[in-house]
């Protein structure tokens, strides 16, 4: 936890600094409908739904920020609000500290690799690899939903080649974090198919995210490859919408709602992958 809150500093001193630096030229967009985005997703991210895919659906519904700046801007809006629910979650649910430190510090190396490369992309690979994402991630959803999944088990660790096999695992899932690919949807499925307590997949996926997040949030800023104005706003609107889910609501009944996700995301990697389209048949 102490890590977690040096880290925490660090990335909201560089990100303040660079937000105080361009105040006068911030981006054309909302603060109201970017805020709003930012609570209700995070709410719900709070909850296990995962913001990435609904954030980007709803920043590019309301045209909000463009295509090329998404993954940055997912990345860095919701770095303070993530890190708030992993300190929720990492005391409330017990997971083996081993199996715990492994998955987290793999997840962290995947994203600072990933953050270098995702941040230089033109805006139509851009869009290819967000539509191929979403597409996954609304796939890893469904397939939750159907119980295609393995329902887990009552392990809190892993040993031997299950742990290696996860820790491989979150590596990869932290680097393609940077792309814009939501972790928590592939890593439930991960923690449910190594037969770990569906319970285990919170502290896990919520810490992977915390400790990667502010890593690959500085790249991010640094190239100055996000959306600023729609970065503090969504942090300041998912902030408010962690706490109140967290200690106000703590669980709703979410399977309707999960299939309206599922429906957006759909709709919204359709829209990328049509966009990248047309990029290419105008050239």
């Amino acid at each position: 936890m102490f890590i977690l809150g040096i880290l925490t500093l660090w990335f909201a001193s560089i990100f303040i600094r660079d937000f105080m630096k361009h105040k006068n030229r911030l981006e054309d967009n909302s603060w109201i409908k970017t805020g709003v985005i930012g609570f209700i997703t995070n709410f719900f991210d709070t909850l296990g739904i995962g913001s990435f895919a609904p954030t980007t659906a709803l920043l590019k519904g309301f045209k909000q920020t463009h295509d090329r700046v998404i993954p940055g801007t997912l990345n860095v809006s919701c770095t303070i609000p993530v890190i708030m629910e992993a300190f929720i979650f990492m005391r409330v649910i017990k997971v083996e500290a081993v199996t715990l430190v492994a998955m987290l510090v793999a997840a962290v190396l995947g994203a600072w690799i990933g953050a270098g490369i995702v941040a230089r992309l033109p805006e139509r690979k851009i869009q290819v690899v967000m539509g191929i994402a979403l597409l996954a991630t609304a796939f890893l959803m469904f397939a939750s939903e159907m119980g295609w999944f393995p329902s887990g088990g009552n392990s809190i660790g892993l040993t031997g080649g299950k742990l290696v096999f996860a820790v491989i695992a979150n590596f990869v899932l932290g680097s393609l974090m940077t792309a814009g690919i939501g972790l928590y949807a592939p890593c439930m499925a991960l923690i449910f198919f190594l037969g770990m307590s569906p319970k285990a997949a919170f502290p896990i996926m919520m810490g992977s995210c915390a400790f990667l997040m502010p890593v690959a949030s500085v790249k991010f800023i640094k190239e100055g490859a996000y959306d600023r104005k729609a970065s503090m706003a969504i942090t300041i609107g998912g902030s408010v919408g962690v706490i109140i889910a967290a200690y106000i609501v703590k669980s709703l009944p979410l399977e309707v709602l999960k299939w309206i996700v599922i429906c957006v995301i759909l709709y919204t990697a359709i829209v990328m992958l049509m966009s990248a389209s047309r990029a290419i048949t105008k050239k």
